[in-house]
This record gives structure tokens, C-alpha cells and sequence, in this order.
């Protein structure tokens, strides 16, 4: 369930950023980007979520 939750945050998260950075119209680079950093905020909740309510 624990690489469940995390596939699923970091995923959900990546996509959001490269929406956000596909309307932002700055391009591919800004895209991509924001998608990094919505993968890591994906791994950081992901990991939160694991801890805080599945142990």
C-alpha cells in the first residue's frame, strides 16, 4: 500500500506541475521543470501520508 500511495502522489503532483507550467506558456523547459518539482513535493507528501496515517 506504502509504494501505492507514493506512485499515486508523485504522479498526481508531476502532471499538476506540468499543467501549471504548460499554461504558464513559458515552453517545454518550464514544463518540465515544474513538473520536477511537482514530483518532489509528491515524494515528500507521499512519504508524510506513509508515516503519519499507515503506521
Amino acid at each position: 500500500m506504502r509504494k501505492i500511495i507514493l506512485l499515486l502522489s508523485v504522479t498526481l503532483f508531476s502532471w499538476l506541475g506540468w499543467e501549471i507550467g504548460a499554461r504558464l506558456g513559458g515552453g517545454l523547459m518550464t514544463s518540465y521543470l515544474l513538473s520536477i518539482v511537482g514530483s518532489l513535493f509528491g515524494v515528500y507528501l507521499g512519504v508524510k501520508i506513509n508515516r503519519d496515517y499507515l503506521e
